[in-house]
């Protein structure tokens, strides 16, 4: 679908959980699709063509710094409850290339987080990437690649499609593996595009198990714009990612919005039904209340007033960026999403 933004938020917070006063760290991990974020210059190895001041959007300057500035006020305050620092890793999709990536994060809302930027150019057809930020004070990138995803024939196969990013890092000392999705789009009918979505699931699952094979209790991270709902094969099925923490075995994946969107709430809408593509996926090795480490704490869906449609067709949708070429001056067409983890902080141990 569109673009896809992630970050992970820490910091030392005393929080009292399950009636205990203790003190913790926390950190928030979070996702942003971010709905076609390209800059104004023609790239003639994509096809930006829309998206230029000659395009049919008539998209300019004007319209492209109101964007980021959009973009940069939603991040600004994404998981700010939890710490004045915000996002420690941002996970990002629909990016045109790591030009806008860095006018995002000098914005002036944003500048001082200090956020650095993982991301590769993919073979899309459109030409749009995930892509990863984050703050060095609270996490540090070890390795990180792009996985190809070979679309099936039958489903898209005229198409190329984003590639997933993988990024293996150290979160407050802890070695975590993260993968950024944005999976083909149910563009031609949702059954008939379904073997593309579980294509990029099983490049994703393969991935999965050759890190188990070597860290067999890793703590791993799936997170986007999966154009999938958490009953969907390409989620349930292949990735084995279950609404019930008691369901989960090692080498399955918790699902922590099975349940909201069971309940109708969801992270964008489409013709009056709300869909929750927006995920953020976890392994087994951070349920674990009684560990050392991080573990999951809650789950949450940043569906703030303002960031709501309130009048026209789309009242009560995400306030989208675009109706076609007529620009909306919106912020998404879909919510953030994130994750609260918790540490638990010895008083002999101090910072991360």
């Amino acid at each position: 679908m569109k673009k896809i933004f992630v970050f992970i938020l820490l910091l030392a917070v005393n929080i009292s959980l399950l009636a205990q006063k203790k003190d913790y760290k926390a950190a928030v991990i979070a996702f942003y699709n971010l709905e076609n974020l390209f800059d104004t210059l023609d790239n003639t190895l994509i096809n930006d063509e829309e998206f230029l001041p000659s395009g049919p959007r008539n998209y300019n300057s004007e319209i492209y710094f109101d964007k980021l500035n959009k973009l940069a006020t939603v991040i600004s305050q994404l998981g700010t409850e939890m710490t004045p620092d915000g996002p420690a890793i941002l996970g990002v999709a629909e990016v045109e290339n790591d030009t806008v990536l860095n006018d995002l994060v000098r914005h002036k809302l944003i500048e001082k987080r200090n956020y650095k930027i993982v991301h590769y150019d993919s073979r899309d057809f459109r030409g749009i990437d995930v892509g990863l930020l984050y703050n060095p004070k609270y996490f540090i990138v070890e390795a990180s690649d792009k996985l190809f995803v070979q679309l099936p024939g039958g489903s898209k196969d005229a198409y190329f499609t984003r590639d997933i990013l993988w990024v293996k890092g150290k979160l407050g000392g802890e070695t975590i593996h993260i993968y950024v999705n944005h999976w083909p789009s149910r563009s031609g009918g949702e059954q008939r595009s379904a073997p593309a979505r579980n294509a990029a699931a099983q490049v994703c699952k393969n991935h999965m198990d050759s890190i188990a094979k070597l860290e067999p209790n890793a703590k791993v991270i799936v997170m986007g714009d999966l154009n999938d709902d958490p009953t969907n094969e390409s989620v349930e099925g292949i990735l084995k990612a279950k609404g019930k923490e008691r369901d989960v075995r090692a080498g399955g994946m918790f699902n922590p919005w099975m349940d909201l969107y069971k309940k109708g709430i969801g992270t964008l809408a489409y013709q009056d039904a709300w869909g929750l593509f927006d995920q953020i996926l976890i392994s087994h090795a951070w349920l674990n209340k009684d560990q050392t480490g991080f573990f999951f704490y809650q789950q949450h869906i940043f569906n703030k007033e303002y960031l709501v449609e309130n009048k026209g067709r789309y009242k009560g949708y995400p306030m989208r960026t675009w109706d076609g070429n007529t620009y909306r001056g919106g912020y998404s067409d879909h919510f953030p999403t994130y994750l609260i983890m918790l540490r638990e902080v010895k008083k002999e141990k101090k910072g991360f």
